[in-house]
C-alpha cells in the first residue's frame, strides 16, 4: 500500500457500548453471557446502559454481583436513574462498595427519607465516611477527597510498614503513596511505595519519607486551590483538617476532574453566565443564571446609545460615516477580547508578581498600538477609494471620511486593548474572578470606547476643523 492510501486510510476503533447492548439480545444461557460480558471493560459497559432498555439492564444486574456493578457504576456521573432500578438491598450492597464520595453524591440526590433509610441500613464506617464527606461544603476540597488511602505509623520499622501496607490494601487500592502519621493522625510525610519495596530492614523509615510533602486543607474553597494543584503531578495529594490530622486525599483524577469543572466555569464567566450549564438543567434555573448579566449589559448598552444621541448632529449631517460604523465596533471588541484571553491565560499562573503585570499591559498597549496603525492606514487607503470609485465622492470628502475612520480604528483598537488587559487586572486586585470580566462585558465597554472615538473624530475633523 502506497503512502497515499495509508494517508486516506482511517482508524476505526471498536464500539464496545454497542457490542454489548448486541450481546444482552442474543439468546445466551446466563452463564455464556456472564463469560461474553467479562471480557469488556468496565466503562464501556456503564456506556452501554444507555442504549439498553429497562429489561436489558435487569438481565445485566442479575449476571453480574454487586462488586463488579459498583465498578461500573463508578463511571457513571449521575447513577442515580440505575440504583434506583435495583432492589434495597442491591442498592446497599453497591453503595458499600462505590467509593464514599460517589455514595455520598447519589444520596444527595435523593429525597430525605428514602436517603436517611439507606443510610440507617450501611455499616457504621461506611456511614461514618459519607457523613465526613457530606460535611463539607460542595466548594470546599474536603467534598472531593476520599478515604481511599494507607498510612503508616510515624516510628515504624521498614517490616512493620510493609505489613501495615499488607494489611490495609484489602480495603484501601491507592497504594502509589503512603503516608506517615503520628499518634495523633497529624501528618508526618509521604513514602513512595517503589521505595518501601526496595527499602531493607535495617534502613530507617524516616529515609525514604518526605517530609517536604504538598498538602491542602479541606476547608479551603477548590477555586483558591487549583493553580497550586496543578504545580504538582503526584498520584494523590493529602487533605488535612483543621488540625493538621489526615482526613482524606485528593487523587490525580481528581485533580484533573476539579481542573475541568474550573474550566468549565471561567468558560461560562467568559460568556456571561454565573456558571456552567448544560442540558438537562431546568429552565428556571437556566434563565436566573442568564438574566442578571443580561441587565447589566442592557445598562451598558443603554450608555453606549446615549453616546450615540449626544452625537446626534454629526449623524444627521455627515450620514455616510454610518456605513462605517460597525467596521470600527467589531475591530475594537476584537482586540479586546483578545487582550482578555492573553490577560486571563497569565493570571491562571498565582506566581505572576506586579512586575511581570505591568510588561503585560504594556505590551497589550504597544501590540494595540502598531495593529491599530497598520489597520488604521489599511481602511484610509481602501475606503477612500471605495467612496471615490463606487460612491462618487470626491477626493477630499472621500480621504477625510476614510482618514477619519483610520484614526478611530488606531485609538479604538489601542484603548481597547488597554481595557482588555486592566478589567480583569482590577478584578483580580479586588479579589473578583477574573473570568467575570467577561467576553460580553468587554466588548460592550469597547463598543462605548468606539462610539466615542469614531463619532468624537468625526466631529473634531469633519465638523469642526474642516467643515465638509
Amino acid at each position: 500500500m502506497n503512502n497515499k492510501n495509508l494517508t486516506m486510510t482511517s482508524v476505526r476503533h471498536p464500539d464496545y457500548k454497542t457490542e454489548i447492548a448486541a450481546l444482552l439480545h442474543r439468546r445466551l444461557t446466563p452463564g455464556r453471557l456472564r463469560e461474553e460480558l467479562t471480557n469488556y471493560h468496565e466503562n464501556d459497559m456503564a456506556a452501554a446502559l444507555e442504549l439498553l432498555s429497562r429489561e436489558d439492564r435487569l438481565t445485566l444486574y442479575r449476571l453480574l454481583d454487586s462488586t463488579e456493578l459498583a465498578d461500573i457504576f463508578s463511571y457513571i456521573d449521575h447513577p442515580a436513574d440505575y440504583l434506583s432500578e435495583l432492589s434495597l438491598r442491591r442498592k446497599l450492597e453497591i453503595l458499600a462498595q462505590l467509593e464514599p464520595s460517589q455514595a455520598a453524591d447519589y444520596l444527595e440526590e435523593l429525597p430525605k427519607e428514602e436517603r436517611d433509610t439507606l443510610l440507617d441500613l450501611l455499616a457504621e464506617d461506611t456511614r461514618s465516611e459519607i457523613a465526613l464527606l457530606s460535611s463539607f461544603a460542595e466548594e470546599e476540597l474536603g467534598s472531593r477527597m476520599t478515604t481511599n488511602f494507607i498510612t503508616i505509623r510515624e516510628g515504624s520499622t521498614i517490616r512493620e510498614a510493609m505489613r501495615a501496607l499488607v494489611d490495609q490494601a484489602a480495603e484501601n487500592d491507592n497504594i502509589s503513596t503512603l503516608y506517615v502519621v503520628d499518634q495523633e493522625e497529624r501528618l508526618v510525610g509521604a513514602i513512595d511505595l517503589k521505595d518501601l519495596i526496595i527499602a531493607r530492614d535495617g534502613d530507617q523509615l524516616s529515609d525514604i519519607t518526605a517530609a517536604s510533602y504538598p498538602y491542602v486543607y479541606a476547608t479551603e474553597a477548590v477555586e483558591d486551590c487549583i493553580d497550586s494543584l496543578c504545580d504538582y503531578s503526584e498520584d494523590s495529594i493529602p487533605v488535612l483538617d483543621n488540625a493538621n490530622r489526615l482526613c482524606g486525599v485528593l487523587t490525580a483524577q481528581a485533580v484533573g476532574q476539579l481542573i475541568g469543572e474550573e474550566l468549565d466555569e471561567d468558560y461560562a464567566k467568559l460568556g456571561g453566565l454565573s456558571s456552567g450549564e448544560d442540558l438537562d438543567e431546568p429552565l428556571r434555573r437556566s434563565i436566573v443564571k442568564r438574566l442578571p448579566w443580561l441587565i447589566i449589559l442592557l445598562g451598558l448598552g443603554l450608555v453606549v446609545s446615549s453616546v450615540v444621541g449626544i452625537f446626534e448632529a454629526v449623524v444627521s449631517q455627515l450620514t455616510l460615516i454610518i456605513c462605517f460604523q460597525s467596521l470600527v465596533l467589531d475591530m475594537a471588541g476584537n482586540v479586546g477580547t483578545q487582550s482578555l484571553a492573553v490577560t486571563i491565560r497569565v493570571l491562571t499562573d498565582s506566581r505572576v508578581d506586579a512586575r511581570r503585570k505591568w510588561s503585560l499591559v504594556v505590551k497589550e498597549a504597544r501590540v494595540g498600538l502598531v495593529n491599530g496603525a497598520i489597520l488604521g492606514l489599511l481602511s484610509f487607503v481602501a475606503i477612500g477609494g471605495y467612496l471615490m470609485l463606487f460612491k462618487g465622492q470626491s477626493a477630499a470628502v472621500a480621504f477625510s471620511v476614510s482618514f477619519c475612520t483610520g484614526a478611530a480604528l488606531l485609538l479604538s483598537m489601542e484603548l481597547s486593548s488597554i481595557a482588555g488587559t486592566t478589567i480583569p487586572l482590577l478584578f483580580k486586585k479586588i479579589h473578583i474572578d477574573p473570568a467575570v470580566a467577561s467576553g460580553p462585558l468587554i466588548t460592550t465597554i469597547n463598543d462605548l470606547v468606539a462610539v466615542m472615538s469614531y463619532y468624537g473624530l468625526a466631529w473634531l475633523f469633519l465638523l469642526y476643523l474642516r467643515p465638509l
